[in-house]
């Protein structure tokens, strides 16, 4: 159940923007924010974000969205921005569990009977559409940046940074911390410790959590995902590059899929943050028209690559 615990009106030409809370299978209380489409509505959507960026970096697409035609829900995981309670040193949890708990339960509150239902997902956001245990809830899906996290699909300059990341930098830090201070680097919200633990273990493996073999049982679970789902990166995405995502998606073998190569336009970056970004609006547009038409141009069953 979501509960809307605050209501504003946004700038001009924009629709009401509602702060919303709404709990987790597991008890879990979110915080997110409801942008209310602008005349006819044409789906509902699910913004499922990156690991450690906070709901607001994605209200400038919710705000675009709305103005189309669309309901938007964007959320904090548990432990992040809104959804943080208490110290971290304190919440035990999986990596799994913002996807398989909390995303799932924005799913379920941004269901409505007879509206389409749209989910776009960024970084982890997008690797967890497979963890969702109501993803037949869907009409269709997109991500942006989401990949295997493993150094040897990227290039050998950011390989390396990487590397000293998590041998040198990371561990230092949680050993202090108590928790992954992802901030203290200037890099995002500061990050739970289980969290930490699994993203380390899983970017050493070529495939991410699939070749671990305490989660074989999650191939079977994403051959379930049986929705109509464009996965797209940019070029010149440092963390998540084509590779990457392609030995990820590879899991998606129910899907109607579409792995989708971008390149930057007029020498305006995209990288593994710019998809979001104002100045690549264009990356909406495609991505809205698409869930528009989805039904009439991606029929079940086939997967295209462009």
């Amino acid at each position: 159940m979501m509960v809307v615990s605050q209501s504003v009106v946004n700038e001009a030409n924009q629709g009401s923007v509602s702060e919303v809370s709404f709990h987790t299978v597991d008890g879990y209380p979110l915080s997110g924010t409801r942008y209310s489409a602008i005349g006819t509505t044409l789906g509902n959507i699910v913004v499922a974000g990156a690991t450690g960026v906070p709901q607001g970096f994605y209200r400038r697409f919710a705000n675009y969205a709305v103005e189309l035609g669309f309901n938007v829900l964007t959320f904090d995981y548990r432990g992040i921005g809104q959804s943080k309670r208490g110290s971290l040193r304190d919440l035990q949890m999986s990596f799994l569990d913002w996807g398989r708990f909390d995303a799932a339960a924005a799913v379920d509150a941004m269901h409505e009977k007879g509206v389409p239902l749209y989910r776009v997902g960024h970084s982890y956001g997008g690797q967890a559409l497979g963890l969702l245990p109501n993803h037949h809830l869907l009409t269709a899906a997109y991500s942006f940046g989401s990949g295997a996290g493993w150094a040897g699909w990227m290039s050998k300059s950011e390989a390396i940074k990487v590397k000293l990341l998590w041998n040198m930098v990371l561990p230092a830090l949680v050993k202090w911390k108590g928790y992954m201070a992802w901030s203290t680097l200037g890099m995002g919200e500061d990050l739970p410790l289980g969290v930490y633990q699994e993203w380390k273990r899983w970017c050493q493996n070529p495939r991410y959590f699939f070749d671990d073999e305490n989660f074989k049982h999650l191939k079977s679970t994403y051959a379930e995902v049986a929705i109509p789902y464009v996965a797209a990166t940019s070029t010149d995405d440092l963390w998540a590059p084509p590779k990457s995502r392609d030995a990820f998606c590879e899991h998606y073998v129910g899907c109607d899929l579409t792995l989708k190569t971008l390149e930057p336009l007029h020498n305006q970056p995209i990288g593994h943050i710019g998809y979001f970004r104002e100045s690549n609006h264009y990356l909406w547009d495609e991505m809205l028209m698409w869930f528009d038409n989805v039904s009439k141009r991606h029929p079940a069953g086939k997967r295209s690559i462009h």
